[in-house]
């Protein structure tokens, strides 16, 4: 009873401090500020090493930002935040100097706010439903920038809060893959007091926060920390355990787990299957991020090299072609490339990304498609054959389709191509479970509104179910997921508990087991 009136109390003078901040300045005034840009590092600065391209709001520029939201009664942003971010009471934190309180709120729905203050398109999400945006037509609140400036501020007090958990209930359950969904479901589940192990194929936590997004983005000493607080919540962390190999699902069941949430991404990269995409100087980007984000392929002092020539071709058009190009020119390219076929109207880059790399010196070869790779004598690659394209009628995406230019083909010499034309999903989880039911694409078949797959006690999100999406995304579905497991566990418990009242001796229950 104490508890509940002192949570009452706290929630009316929060209301009381928040309707203040509204009457201190009038919503009229608050809509006739401007919203403030982000400081960035010099582009050639920047281009020549991993200095984080976004620097940060000060606390002026924070503050002056958070009074731009009108904290509206009814926040739209917040429905179209994928983990469902209390928007304006963390900005009003901001805006009254309360900003370890501010990382707190965020905490309560975002396991990794620090990371998605960086890498979270809030452009077509929660800022795109923000009051400004669909009443004003005016640029949104800056949520993006605020809800990092809050993760930072906290990281760099050193006053780090941990979410408190449930008491323990003993039932295990476990992420396949410690990637953004892995770790969402992990941190939902720890605060609901279950016993949470993530399984990690590779050497590091992190997944595609680690080996697919480069450090001048997202630093990887961000990363750690927050993976440091849920270890601190009690999650337990397992490196180097290939679920399918070093053991399936069925093994870990034998261990005492009750339900998975399996996480394990789209690792596996599309090629074009064009002539020559064998040569040496090839990659997918998936290796080649991998090897310079995770493997410190760019440090002569590791014994993981990766070949980047002075003439860098990267095909493909999304984030993840930007990240590919931007390292490559990072790594000493003289010439670095992105090929695309459509127009730079129709990438599915962040316009911020495409921004970031035309400042860093990247060329753009929009309406142009690569046909076939040529070699040296020692079969490293050093020309490729490419067509123009013009744009015709759209196609199932909604974008014009590009249509190829009879007679436009040309030669461009290039020593390093790097492919990004997409992913598929990691197939080991699915062949290690026949009974489970994939599409022809691969991904694992859920049910929409609870993750569930067609094995009862197994759960999937993120890109093994999408086939390739966002970190945010991913996220939302590890906490969908976590929310979901939480409701079928609680009642599977039930049903063991109404079967054994039905029994009258320990012999009806031994009888009932042996059958």
């Amino acid at each position: 009873m104490v508890d509940r009136i002192l949570e009452y109390l706290k929630k009316e003078r929060e209301k009381e401090w928040r309707v203040e901040l509204r009457g201190k300045i009038k919503a009229k005034d608050r809509t006739s500020l401007e919203r403030l840009d982000m400081p960035e590092e010099d582009p050639n600065v920047r281009n020549k090493s991993y200095i984080e391209v976004n620097k940060g709001l000060s606390v002026e520029q924070a503050i002056h930002e958070a009074k731009r939201c009108i904290d509206c009664a009814k926040p739209t942003c917040i429905e179209g935040c994928p983990v469902g971010i209390n928007i304006p009471k963390f900005i009003k934190k901001i805006e009254a100097g309360k900003f370890l309180e501010s990382a707190k709120v965020l905490k309560e729905t975002n396991a990794l706010p620090a990371v998605c203050g960086r890498v979270c398109p809030q452009e077509v999400q929660c800022e795109q439903a923000c009051f400004y945006t669909q009443k004003l037509g005016k640029p949104p609140v800056a949520i993006g920038n605020l809800e990092r400036f809050a993760a930072d501020y906290e990281i760099n007090s050193g006053k780090l809060s941990v979410p408190e958990i449930s008491s323990r209930n003993g039932i295990k359950v476990a992420s396949i893959g410690s990637g953004p969904s892995g770790l969402a479901f992990a941190g939902d589940m720890i605060k609901m007091g279950y016993d949470v192990t993530v399984y990690e194929a590779l050497h590091e936590i992190g997944g595609v926060l680690k080996y697919g997004i480069p450090e001048f983005r997202l630093p990887n000493d961000i990363v750690d920390v927050e993976i440091d607080i849920l270890r601190k919540m009690g999650v337990n962390f397992v490196t180097n355990f290939i679920v399918g190999k070093t053991a399936t699902i069925n093994d870990l069941k034998k261990e005492g787990y009750t339900a998975f949430f399996v996480g394990s991404g789209a690792g596996l990269p599309n090629f074009m299957n064009i002539p020559g995409e064998n040569y040496l100087g090839i990659f997918s980007s998936n290796e080649y991020l991998t090897r310079v984000n995770l493997m410190r392929a760019a440090d002569p002092e590791y014994d993981t090299p990766v070949i980047s020539g002075n003439k860098v071709a990267v095909i493909g058009g999304g984030n993840t072609a930007m990240d590919s190009v931007r390292t490559a020119k990072r790594l000493g390219a003289e010439k670095a490339m992105i090929i695309y076929r459509r127009s730079i109207e129709e990438m599915p880059a962040r316009d911020e990304e495409i921004k970031h790399a035309q400042e860093e010196g990247i060329e753009f070869l929009n309406l142009n498609s690569p046909l076939e790779y040529f070699a040296d004598e020692n079969g490293r690659v050093n020309k490729m054959k490419v067509q123009k394209m013009k744009l015709g009628e759209p196609d199932n995406s909604g974008r014009r389709r590009p249509v190829p230019i009879k007679g436009s083909e040309y030669f461009i010499d290039v020593d390093t191509v790097i492919v990004s034309v997409g992913v598929s999903p990691n197939p080991l989880i699915p062949r290690s479970m026949k009974e489970l039911d994939v599409s022809s694409w691969g991904t694992i078949k859920v049910n929409k509104d609870s993750l569930q797959s067609s094995v009862s006690d197994i759960f999937a999100g993120g890109d093994i179910v999408r086939g390739g999406a966002t970190v945010i995304l991913a996220m939302g579905d590890g906490r969908m997921a976590a929310a979901a497991m939480n409701k079928y566990i609680k009642e599977k418990v039930r049903n063991i508990i109404s079967l054994v009242k039905e029994f009258k001796t320990i012999g009806d229950i031994l009888d009932f087991a042996t059958k």
